[in-house]
């Protein structure tokens, strides 16, 4: 008899894929604690900007990690890649959701999404276990 996990689990075959998933779960929970940040002090929305650059850097270094680490070989071009295609998909959700244009924030957020998944890449590929 086969266990639950086993049953309905799902494995994300793609290195991309899971990085950008791992992403996806990171910038949940920075902006869930830049909400309460917001919300329980006097903070202004003005002034999170270094904040939000943060959360993004934070979740585009664990979706390099993820991706690199599954991949197990050219750490900092998964990396890479992931803190691109995460910064795509950002734009696009941001020009989507609220007709957000470009401007300045933009190439700051595609340095930063670049450079922390190219980090995390290389922080990731060499977590991997030679075993498998």
């Amino acid at each position: 008899m086969k266990t639950i996990p086993n049953v309905m689990g799902s494995r994300i075959a793609s290195p991309i894929a899971s990085g950008l998933y791992w992403s996806g779960i990171w910038l949940a929970i920075g902006a869930v604690i830049l909400s309460i940040l917001l919300t329980g002090s006097s903070v202004s929305e003005s002034a999170l900007s270094p904040w939000v650059f943060s959360v993004h850097g934070i979740a585009a270094l664990a979706g390099g990690f993820a991706s690199a680490r599954r991949s197990g070989r050219k750490g900092w071009y998964f990396g890479l890649a992931n803190g691109v295609l995460y910064t795509l998909l950002i734009l696009m959700i941001s020009f989507l959701a609220t007709d957000g244009g470009w401007s300045g924030a933009v190439p700051t957020l595609i340095a930063v999404a670049c450079l922390a998944g190219a980090f995390g890449g290389m922080l990731g590929v060499s977590t991997r276990s030679t075993s498998r």
